[in-house]
C-alpha cells in the first residue's frame, strides 16, 4: 500500500488534546524531535487500489488488548452536519445500533481473536452515544491531530476517560478533507488511531469519493459508509492499540486482508447494510 502507515503531525494538536480532556496519555502518541507521531492503522485504499493480502498467512497475535466489550460513540463533527440531505446520520446511527445484537453473525467472527486472557464478545447494540458536535464548523482541512483532538472533545461529551474498549468514531460532513481525504494522492477511505488511551477512527465523508469509496456498490448510495466503517469497527476491535493485537506477517488486520472483496448485506435488526468480509484464521480466508 502506498500510504504511508504513520503520519507526523505538530506536537501542539495532541498536546491539547491531554491538557483538554485529562485523560491519561496513551502509548500510541510520542514526543520526537519536536513533533508527535499518530499511527494510522487499518487505512482502507480508494476502491481498485488494493491487492488480496492473503498471501502473508493468518492474522499473529503481539501481545497487546484486545477490545472484549466494544462501545461505539458516534461524534458527527460540525454545524454543517445540521445539513445531512442524504441522511447519513441516521444510517451510521442504525449501522451500529444494529452491530452486536442476536442477529448480527459478521461481529462475532472476531470472537476467536483473544488477548490478554480476553476475547470480543456481543451481547447487545454497540452504540452506546450520539453526538451532534455544531459547536463550530468542522475545518476543511483538518490535521490528524485535529482528527484525534475532536475524538478526545467527543470523550469528554460523553464522560468517557482511557478505556481499550471504547470506539469514538469522528465522521465529517460533505465537502471536507480530514487527512487529506479525497485529494490528490491521498488514496483512502478512512483509518483507526488511538489518543491517550481512547481509539478512535477518521471516518470520512465518504461519498464525495463515489464509488471509490463504495458508494452504489451494493445498494445504494451510502453504502461506502458501513464498508468502510465496518471496516475499521473490526479492526479496532482485534487491534485497539494499533500495534499490540492481531494482523499478519505485513502488517496487514482482519479488514485490511479483504477490503473491497465479496461486498454484501448483513440483515440486522436496524436494517440492512452493505459490508465487506473480514479475515478468519479459522477458515484461513475471509468470513462474514
Amino acid at each position: 500500500m502506498a500510504i504511508p502507515r504513520k503520519l507526523v503531525v505538530g506536537a501542539l494538536g495532541l498536546a491539547l488534546v491531554a491538557a483538554g480532556t485529562g485523560v491519561a496519555s496513551a502509548a500510541q502518541t510520542r514526543q520526537s524531535g519536536g513533533a508527535t507521531t499518530v499511527t494510522r492503522h487499518g487505512i482502507i485504499p480508494l476502491r481498485g487500489h488494493n491487492a488480496p493480502r492473503a498471501d502473508a498467512g493468518d492474522l499473529e497475535y503481539h501481545d497487546g488488548p484486545i477490545q472484549q466489550s466494544p462501545a461505539v460513540y458516534l461524534v458527527f463533527w460540525g454545524r454543517q452536519w445540521k445539513k445531512d440531505a442524504n441522511g447519513v446520520q441516521g444510517y451510521m446511527t442504525d449501522f451500529f445500533t444494529g452491530l452486536g445484537q442476536s442477529d448480527d453473525q459478521w461481529s462475532p467472527v472476531t470472537s476467536q481473536y483473544d488477548g490478554q486472557g480476553a476475547s470480543p464478545t456481543f451481547t447487545g447494540s454497540v452504540l452506546q452515544g450520539v453526538w451532534v458536535d455544531s459547536a463550530r464548523n468542522a475545518p476543511g482541512h483538518a490535521t490528524a491531530d485535529q482528527i484525534a483532538n475532536e475524538a478526545m472533545r467527543g470523550a469528554a461529551h460523553f464522560g468517557l476517560s482511557a478505556d481499550i474498549n471504547l470506539q469514538i468514531v469522528v465522521l465529517s460532513p460533505h465537502g471536507t478533507h480530514p487527512d487529506g481525504f479525497n485529494t490528490p494522492g491521498a488514496g483512502f477511505c478512512a483509518w483507526h488511531s488511538i489518543a491517550n488511551g481512547i481509539p478512535f477512527t477518521n471516518q470520512p465523508y465518504v461519498l464525495d469519493a463515489g464509488g471509490g469509496c463504495g458508494a452504489d456498490t451494493v445498494q445504494g448510495p451510502l453504502d461506502g459508509f458501513s464498508i468502510t466503517g465496518g471496516h475499521e469497527f473490526l479492526e479496532a476491535v482485534t487491534d485497539p492499540d494499533t500495534g499490540g493485537g492481531w494482523f499478519d506477517a505485513d502488517g496487514e488486520e482482519n479488514g485490511d486482508k479483504c477490503a473491497w472483496q465479496n461486498l454484501h448485506t448483513i440483515d440486522l435488526s436496524s436494517g440492512s447494510f452493505a459490508v465487506q468480509p473480514t479475515w478468519s484464521n479459522a477458515i484461513h480466508g475471509c468470513d462474514g
